[in-house]
């Protein structure tokens, strides 16, 4: 559980009734992004204030009335998903940094430059969110945030989010080991066995992650591939 003094204030106005649930921010935010976390575990006192800093609590009547059950878990997820979480200027500082470099992860992994057909550096996606002013929330998913930036970077630098098709061959020696590191980056389009013995195939996937890809077969391969973007 968090301490007291690390947890924060989470509120939420439902009817005419107010309720505040004292919480880790960073659990908040994993919540908020639908990760597996037991909120229960992350509550610095398991109670539904009416007014934390007085000490004021929820009956079980009134949690009834209002959420239909008195169960602390549900209702502290309801208060922390529907909410306002108070955080104090340093955790800000901290999650928002947080949640911006996972957009950053997110946008590189997934982006390109349009006539390169190469993933932009991530210091080139931060210095147009920064040359944008993009507002950040560290309470928003990352997932909704990430259509936001795209729309403001586009004004200053060239980026598509459409996939790439690549053609991978391999010589048959190394099809084993590399066959499942392939599988697992894109779709495949086509596939099939050359008269040399090597593999061939031709793969869709988000265009950020190509050099990952690159990476993990050229170690496995000692660099003995073939690899081309196509049209």
């Amino acid at each position: 559980m968090v301490s007291t003094e690390e947890a924060v204030i989470a509120r939420l106005d439902k009817g005419d009734s107010h309720f505040e649930v004292l919480v880790d921010p960073y659990a908040a935010s994993d919540l908020i992004e639908e990760k597996e976390i037991n909120i229960l575990d992350h509550l610095a006192i398991d109670t539904i204030f009416k007014d934390s800093k007085k000490g004021d609590q929820a009956s079980d009547e009134l949690l009834t009335k209002i959420f239909n059950t008195s169960d602390i878990e549900t209702i502290a997820k309801e208060i922390i998903l529907k909410g306002n979480v108070q955080l104090t200027t340093q955790q800000r500082r901290e999650m928002l940094e947080a949640k911006k470099k996972m957009i950053i992860d997110r946008i590189a992994r997934l982006s390109m430059d349009p006539q390169t057909k190469a993933p932009h550096p991530r210091n080139r996606i931060e210095l147009a969110m920064d040359e944008r002013g993009v507002h950040i929330d560290p309470f928003k998913k990352v997932d909704h945030q990430v259509k936001y930036v795209l729309e403001e970077i586009r004004h200053v630098l060239p980026i598509s989010m459409e996939k790439i098709k690549i053609r991978i061959t391999i010589p048959g020696k190394y099809i084993g080991k590399t066959y499942g590191i392939v599988k697992n980056y894109g779709r495949f389009i086509k596939e099939e066995w050359q008269s040399d013995g090597s593999w061939m195939g031709i793969i869709e996937m988000p265009p950020g992650m190509q050099t990952d890809l690159y990476n993990k077969l050229n170690e496995v391969t000692k660099g003995d591939i073939e690899t081309k973007i196509l049209e």
